[in-house]
C-alpha cells in the first residue's frame, strides 16, 4: 500500500509586502515539522511542492530538517488565486488595510461566491477548473507512485480541502467547511490501495501540539 502526505506551507506573511513568503514562525513550523518525520522514520520516494514561494520555502526547511533534498516543482499543488477571487468580491471594512477579523470575512464571502459556480465567468480559474487541476494532480501521482511508495506533497489549505472534501465524497460546502481549519505544516494522509485512493487521516498536527506558539491557521 502506497501513501500521499499532503503538507500545508507554514505560515505566510500577512501584512507584508510580499505576502508569499514564510514568516519567521513559518519557517520554525516548516523545521519542527521536518524533524518530526524524521524522527518517526519517514522515508519519502517522492517529494513535491507547489510554485509559490511560501511552498517551496516550507519543503526547503523541512526536508534540511528531514534529510530530503530531491524535490520537484509541480504548479498542479498551488493555492487558488486569492488575489483575483478577493478582486471579485465588494468588501465592507473602512479604509485600504482591513484587520485581520475583517480579511477573514472578506475572504470567506469572496471563496462561497467562487465555490457556488454562479460566476464561473468572472474568473481566469473558476472552482471547476481549480478542482480538475488538484483532483487530476492526485491522479497523476496515485497512478505514478510505486506500490509501498510514499509521496511528500507541500501544498496549501485550498488544494487540500479540496482532495479531502472529494475522497469524502462530499461538494463545495464540505470544502468550504474544511478550508478554513487547515493548520498550517499539518499532514492529511492518503492511502492507496486496491480500493484506490482513501483519506485515512485530515490535518494531524501532533508536531505542534506541545508547542501551542506555534500553531497558526493562518
Amino acid at each position: 500500500m502506497s501513501q500521499v502526505l499532503l503538507v500545508r506551507h507554514g505560515q505566510a506573511s500577512w501584512g507584508a509586502e510580499d505576502y508569499d513568503v514564510l514568516s519567521e514562525l513559518g519557517g520554525r513550523q516548516a523545521t519542527v515539522l521536518g524533524e518530526a518525520l524524521r524522527d518517526r522514520g519517514v522515508r519519502a520516494d517522492v517529494l513535491l511542492h507547489g510554485a509559490m514561494k511560501r511552498q517551496r520555502e516550507t519543503a526547503r526547511l523541512l526536508g534540511e530538517a528531514a534529510g530530503w533534498d530531491a524535490w520537484t516543482e509541480d504548479a498542479t499543488w498551488d493555492e487558488m488565486n486569492h488575489e483575483e477571487v478577493l478582486a471579485r468580491q465588494p468588501h465592507a471594512f473602512a479604509g485600504d488595510t482591513p484587520t485581520r477579523r475583517e480579511f477573514q470575512a472578506w475572504f470567506e464571502a469572496a471563496t462561497d461566491r467562487w465555490t457556488a459556480g454562479a460566476h464561473d465567468h468572472e474568473y481566469d480559474e473558476s472552482f471547476a477548473d481549480f478542482s480538475d487541476r488538484v483532483l487530476g494532480g492526485l491522479d497523476r501521482l496515485v497512478r505514478d507512485l510505486g506500490a509501498g511508495g510514499t509521496a511528500v506533497v507541500v501544498t496549501s489549505g485550498g488544494p487540500i480541502a479540496r482532495t479531502v472534501s472529494a475522497l469524502l465524497g462530499g461538494g463545495t460546502d464540505l470544502h468550504r467547511r474544511i478550508a478554513p481549519v487547515v493548520v498550517n505544516t499539518s499532514v492529511t494522509k492518503v492511502v492507496v490501495g486496491e480500493r484506490g485512493a482513501t483519506l485515512v487521516s485530515f490535518n494531524e498536527h501532533g508536531h505542534l501540539e506541545t508547542r501551542p506558539d506555534l500553531l497558526t491557521y493562518r
